[in-house]
């Protein structure tokens, strides 16, 4: 059975995403590379996730690890004032290698895939820098 969460609880970009993206699992191994983008309904880490997210919006991202990601200068440019469909770098540490990635969907949302919940989840900033693993804010990535 697929989980939808309640959708006047969500920022109204995520309203648009298939019903079946709510109940993907989180499955580390498989990342962008390992795995074709097309079997995200498998199970992904946050990057196959995230860029899957971002291309069900016509945005397309290179399979990048966080780290490649970070110094990306092609596909991707750093900003500073995140907007929806901006990608998030998160971590326990000031380095990209190893990052967690999530999607700017509001103002203060972002939707990710992490271990610790299991499933896809909307969290706030606040929520990240409550969270050891996830309290460094790396930084924010426009898809070019």
């Amino acid at each position: 059975m697929t989980y939808s969460p309640p959708m006047d609880t969500l920022p109204a970009l995520l309203a648009d995403l298939p019903a079946w993206f709510w109940d993907v699992p989180h499955v580390s191994d498989r990342y962008p590379g390992a795995v074709p983008r097309s079997a995200l309904r498998g199970g992904g880490n946050c990057h196959l996730f995230a860029y899957e997210v971002l291309a069900h919006f016509g945005r397309h991202i290179p399979d990048l690890r966080s780290d490649e990601l970070w110094r990306d200068t092609t596909a991707t440019v750093v900003v500073l004032e995140p907007q929806p469909l901006d990608l998030v770098l998160l971590h326990d540490r000031a380095q990209a290698w190893g990052a967690h990635v999530g999607v700017v969907c509001g103002p203060t949302e972002v939707v990710h895939l992490s271990k610790e919940v299991g499933r896809p989840a909307v969290w706030t900033f606040e929520q990240f820098a409550a969270t050891p693993r996830f309290a460094q804010l790396i930084g924010f990535k426009r898809p070019l």
